[in-house]
């Protein structure tokens, strides 16, 4: 394990708490980026901010005109209510940190902190940007940045992320080769049919029924029509018909979410659900309004970049507490910068079943092993000072 540094390791704990109680959802972190900020001006690191969204970019220039590596941390928080009864509890009513994004955010300031501080500015041979960035939790914060040219003035070369992990414990590291996310697009379906009384069924026609066959239905998409070694999911999360228990209603609406691993597997999935839908409007005499609402695209790790993210973990805490993972059916923006740029995501464990930190992402009583903060910070300032040594050996 690494030696802590206490006095530090404080700052990022307070950090983090800070961000903690007070967390605010996509599109609304204007404290959230007030904090990052007022910190990056602290480290005298150059500071872009954006007009039409929250967010922002450090900037910390080295010499020689080399490369640049980005690390890219996301803010925004869920609209949840946190149920842990610790001294940092949110104060903001119904939205809570539940993902880990404080401690992205704080590892990230960490990595900032420890380059000013150490000197290391100086020695760097090319540039370090942190991205900052909001609204990854509704999937389109990362590509409004893209917009705003963040990977650009200077030129990224790299961009290399991190993301909490409790089914790991804190002191491991979790990699993905390649795929690391699924897609993730959502559809709505309204069932239009025709109310009646229901004891006289036959007087109407019934979008309960339709509906019903429809959730029922797209399971076999995913039993008959996609093979066992590939990877999709569909989820009906919302199914909204009638008011009372004797009236067919005359409308039905359902939502749900897509997820898959490959392009192609998701094009397919999105096609028969359409051919599904056109069926049932045929075999039950309803009408169907069917959306697709598009969301991100899968993710992936360029090999190179993750390897190197493998080995740079393992010389930090050791080749035992790292470790390959397979894909996760969780959807993550980070894919667009994955699109543009060489680009590795990576888990980093933040639980504790001694201190029944055990809960998992998204769950009302989320937390983290503080001790994470360091280790997250060690294993990324290692891998900038490593970034700028290998690209020194090629020069």
């Amino acid at each position: 394990m690494i030696p802590s540094n206490p006095d530090f390791l404080k700052w990022l704990i307070d950090v983090r708490r800070d961000f903690h109680m007070h967390p605010e959802v996509s599109h609304e972190e204007k404290r959230t980026a007030d904090k990052i900020i007022e910190i990056l001006k602290e480290l005298d690191i150059e500071v872009q901010t954006f007009e039409k969204m929250s967010g922002a970019v450090g900037l910390i220039r080295g010499s020689g005109g080399g490369p640049t590596i980005a690390l890219r941390a996301d803010i925004d928080a869920l609209p949840i209510q946190e149920l842990n009864n610790i001294p940092y509890k949110s104060i903001n009513d119904g939205v809570m940190h539940a993902c880990g994004h404080d401690a992205h955010t704080t590892i990230m300031l960490g990595v900032a902190k420890k380059i000013v501080e150490s000197g290391f500015r100086s020695q760097m041979k090319g540039n370090v940007k942190f991205l900052f960035q909001p609204a990854e939790e509704r999937v389109f914060g990362a590509k409004a940045m893209i917009a705003e040219g963040v990977l650009e003035n200077p030129k990224v070369d790299r961009v290399i992320a991190g993301h909490m992990g409790s089914d790991l414990p804190a002191g491991q590291v979790g990699i993905f080769q390649g795929q690391s996310h699924a897609s993730a697009d959502r559809f709505s379906l309204l069932i239009k049919g025709k109310g009646a009384h229901g004891g006289r069924p036959n007087e109407g026609i019934d979008p309960i029924v339709a509906g019903s066959f429809f959730v029922t239905h797209i399971q076999t998409i995913i039993g008959r029509n996609i093979s066992p070694t590939d990877t999709a999911v569909l989820t009906v999360g919302k199914f909204v018909a009638g008011d009372v228990s004797n009236v067919i209603p005359e409308s039905a609406r359902l939502e749900g979410t897509i997820r898959a691993l490959s392009i192609d597997t998701r094009a397919f999935v999105i096609r028969r659900l359409k051919e599904i839908v056109s069926g049932m409007e045929k075999t039950f005499g309803v009408a169907c309004d069917f959306e697709i609402h598009e969301g991100v695209s899968a993710c992936t790790n360029d090999k190179d970049v993750a390897t190197f993210l493998y080995e740079t973990a393992a010389s930090v805490l050791g080749s035992e507490n790292v470790q390959y993972l397979s894909p996760s059916t969780g959807a993550e923006d980070f894919a667009y910068f994955s699109l543009e740029r060489p680009s590795a995501i990576i888990r980093i464990g933040c639980g504790s079943k001694e201190k029944d930190i055990v809960y998992p992402l998204h769950s009302p009583r989320f937390d983290i092993d503080e001790s994470v903060l360091e280790i997250g910070v060690e294993v990324f300032s290692e891998a900038v000072k490593r970034y700028f040594s290998e690209k020194a050996d090629i020069a």
